[in-house]
């Protein structure tokens, strides 16, 4: 998904975390808590965006054709200034958006998402974290830039090879996943559901996703018990059982590795204000 302006929301029937933003000098720097949404803007100014998870629904960018979009985890996006926006998805997902204020532009003229950068990706994470345990204290500006970096370079980028991780496949993943989280996944079921061999696999996810099938199966669990946390009143010690965890110590252990905060810390709702 390449929107990374002002989504509005699908009248949400229940509650959801908030969104989390923080001003650091000529940086405006947002987390989107995952949701359903639909928008149709044109970018006043240009923005970067990074998708944490995979997403899927209708998009025109720059074009009349409204089409299915299908967006890999971990994916970097950028949106210049001018480019016609429209996107809508029935569920979403959690996004970070990091624009200029100060009015100067951002390089760069064409629109692309799903680019797997492992350098936006590390930068991503340790921005998500903390605005996640809302800390202000940290090299915001610094980070803002090097993203831009990213989003901006001159690099080439190659397609994507035959047989590997497209969003059609990745949708087939996180049903499969989903379906299961309660139990035990492994490699071989996830290679054997799109009928690739476990290296192939393995080195396909890697490359089209910047992570582990391993370390994403952790990630869809830990998405699906922050849902279960904000949208039900599930204790956490169920919820941990519901996403897969060895127990509620495991889950809390899992998140701030991951998150930087706990389960606790997190269903309070902490945000910047």
């Amino acid at each position: 998904m390449v929107c990374m302006n002002h989504r509005s929301r699908l009248l949400p029937p229940l509650p959801s975390e908030p969104v989390r933003r923080i001003e650091a000098g000529p940086w405006a720097i947002e987390l989107l808590p995952g949701a359903a949404y639909a928008t149709r803007y044109v970018a006043t100014q240009a923005a970067i965006g990074f998708a944490f998870d995979s997403q899927r629904g209708l998009h025109a960018i720059g074009s009349d054709r409204v089409q299915p979009f299908d967006a890999l985890p971990n994916g970097l996006a950028f949106v210049p200034a001018g480019c016609d926006v429209l996107s809508e998805s029935a569920k979403g997902g959690e996004y970070l958006r990091v624009m200029r204020t100060d009015g100067a532009p951002l390089t760069g003229d064409r629109a692309f998402n799903n680019r797997i950068d492992p350098q936006a990706v590390t930068l991503a994470l340790r921005m998500r974290a903390a605005l996640l345990r809302a800390s202000v204290e940290d090299d915001w500006e610094a980070w803002a830039l090097a993203l831009a970096e990213r989003a901006t370079g001159k690099e080439t980028w190659s397609a994507t090879p035959q047989g590997s991780i497209t969003g059609s496949r990745m949708r087939l993943l996180d049903e499969f996943i989903d379906a299961g989280l309660d139990g035990p996944l492994g490699i071989p079921a996830m290679a054997g559901l799109l009928g690739l061999s476990e290296g192939y696999f393995m080195r396909a996810f890697k490359h089209a996703t910047g992570k582990s099938p391993h370390s994403y199966l952790i990630d869809r669990r830990v998405a699906k018990a922050r849902a279960l946390m904000r949208d039900s009143t599930a204790t956490l010690a169920q919820i941990a059982h519901a996403c897969g965890f060895n127990s509620q110590a495991h889950m809390a252990t899992t998140f701030r590795q991951r998150l930087g905060v706990s389960p606790v810390q997190l269903r309070g709702g902490s945000k910047f204000g």
